[in-house]
């Protein structure tokens, strides 16, 4: 099985919840078709570069996915599918990363 990075923006008038529900169903896709999701970061509430069908601002959803190239096509699909998903890509990695994205959130310290 490849690994692979996947990126979706949300709209962004989705509540929390219902973004990580949506991140669920997209995990489930992967899982269900034999592969694994090696890790989810929600980035959260980022302005967008420019609008995308009227939106000032997404809901950010990184994937690290250890799976089949048709697992991956189908999930892509349901994102295409999907009127909550405004954006989304995916590429294929060598190694998972070991620190933390430049994108996530920073983390303050106690």
């Amino acid at each position: 099985m490849a690994k692979y990075e996947s990126v979706f923006i949300a709209r962004q008038d989705l509540s929390p919840a219902q973004v990580e529900q949506l991140a669920e169903r997209m995990g489930k896709i992967i899982t269900d078709n034999g592969g694994k999701v090696h890790k989810t970061d929600h980035w959260g509430l980022k302005t967008l570069a420019y609008r995308i069908n009227k939106n000032r601002k997404g809901h950010y959803v990184l994937f690290e996915l250890d799976t089949p190239s048709a697992a991956l096509h189908e999930m892509e699909r349901q994102m295409g599918l999907s009127e909550d998903v405004l954006r989304h890509m995916s590429i294929a990695i060598e190694e998972f990363a070991s620190e933390a994205a430049p994108a996530a959130p920073k983390k303050e310290a106690a």
